[in-house]
């Protein structure tokens, strides 16, 4: 991993950005810049294997398709039949990483640090949902994609991990977690802010 004095925001090169808001509205996007991410594959019909990571992480798995679980710090992300993204706290990810690779040694997995492959965008507000519809062919309606919900799709044709991280119901109203690329950061975020604004 860099060292931390060299770890830099992926819209860093535009300054202090801060965060964009719709105007007359509570919808705002932030970044969340460095947020550990760690891929995580195995075979989920492998009680050894779940009961290794749980024990690693105190965390069960999401095994049904496109959701989340979470145990405080981290979270995991369903991104196919053998395949997680766990996101924990910024620096976290070494120490989340080794300890899975203790616990999954012997067995057949693969861990992997890509904390530094995508920034993460966080999309809040009442209009959330339609500014992201803006960009977005999902049906992003509460009744089809809610809390919880996780999703491999575009946004304004860049290729995004989509995470509904509260709802509705939630103060503050819907919010989503948007990874993208590094190299796909600064178009995106130029698209939001067209959108937003």
């Amino acid at each position: 991993m860099a060292d931390a004095g060299l770890v830099r925001s992926a819209l860093a090169h535009l300054g202090d950005v801060g965060s964009l808001r719709l105007d007359g509205t509570d919808v705002r996007l932030t970044e969340q810049p460095h947020t550990g991410k760690v891929i995580l594959r195995g075979d989920p019909t492998d009680p050894q294997f779940l009961g290794a990571v749980r024990g690693a992480l105190e965390l069960d798995l999401p095994l049904a398709p496109n959701t989340s679980s979470e145990t405080p710090p981290v979270s995991a992300l369903w991104l196919g039949p053998d395949e997680w993204m766990l996101i924990c706290a910024p620096g976290s990810q070494d120490a989340v990483a080794e300890s899975l690779r203790v616990a999954l040694e012997g067995q057949h997995a693969a861990v992997v640090d890509v904390s530094d492959a995508r920034t993460v965008f966080q999309l809040f507000g009442l209009s959330s949902r339609e500014v992201l519809a803006k960009g977005c062919a999902l049906d992003l309606h509460p009744s089809a994609f809610g809390f919880g919900d996780v999703a491999q799709t575009l946004v304004a044709k860049a290729s995004v991990i989509l995470h509904q991280t509260a709802d509705e119901s939630d103060e503050g109203g819907p919010s989503f977690d948007i990874y993208v690329a590094r190299s796909f950061a600064d178009y995106l975020w130029c698209w939001f802010q067209d959108a937003i604004n």
